[in-house]
């Protein structure tokens, strides 16, 4: 009895073209800077990140990661991310960062999946040390961030953009100059 060939299955519908997932562990989990990169915040769950480690980064307000052995890096996953959105992100971490894949867990699930996450890119920094802290960050310098991040955005706008590290280090020049007509003791 001779059976007759079926059809190829219809191709699995793709998640919505272009749809990301991304793992933030650093100023992306504070929804107003999102809110100012990407002009709305997606969706986005507790994750964590196992085998790596969350540095401060000597002279920076933002934090690195690499991988480290039975460490883990709290944050959260961010879906829904448009392939436009990726690359606006793509631009915000700069050269600093290489967009790696990883495999997170959800928080409240323990469910494992894959996404995007920005890796240091130089795994052999002397600069990276301790361990970077959220809550502090948003306290002491979140609205700062916020206004760099501000002047990225309206900089990405123009014909001959500045980096995101332009942006940063000019701002944070300007802000550690004495005000006019303070005495600087020294």
């Amino acid at each position: 009895m001779a059976t007759t060939p079926q059809p190829p299955p219809p191709p699995a519908p793709a998640a919505a073209a272009g749809a990301h997932t991304v793992f933030v562990y650093g100023s992306l989990m504070a929804d107003e800077v999102v809110r100012t990169i990407l002009k709305r915040v997606p969706p986005a769950a507790p994750a964590l990140l196992p085998n790596y480690h969350r540095f401060n980064i000597k002279g920076r307000i933002y934090p690195a990661i690499l991988p480290v052995e039975s460490k883990k890096v709290a944050g959260m996953v961010m879906t829904g991310v448009t392939d436009e959105e990726l690359q606006i992100l793509d631009a915000f971490e700069d050269v600093e960062y290489t967009r790696t894949r990883v495999e997170i867990s959800l928080a409240d699930s323990s469910d494992k999946m894959l996404a995007d996450a920005y890796v240091w890119s130089d795994a052999e920094d002397p600069n990276l040390y301790g361990e970077w802290d959220f809550e502090e960050w948003k306290k002491l310098h979140m609205k700062d961030f916020l206004a760099m991040t501000n002047g990225f955005m309206h900089e990405l706008e123009q014909p001959e953009s500045k980096t995101r590290v332009e942006t940063y280090e000019s701002f944070m020049q300007q802000h550690e100059q004495p005000a006019p007509g303070t005495q600087v003791e020294g």
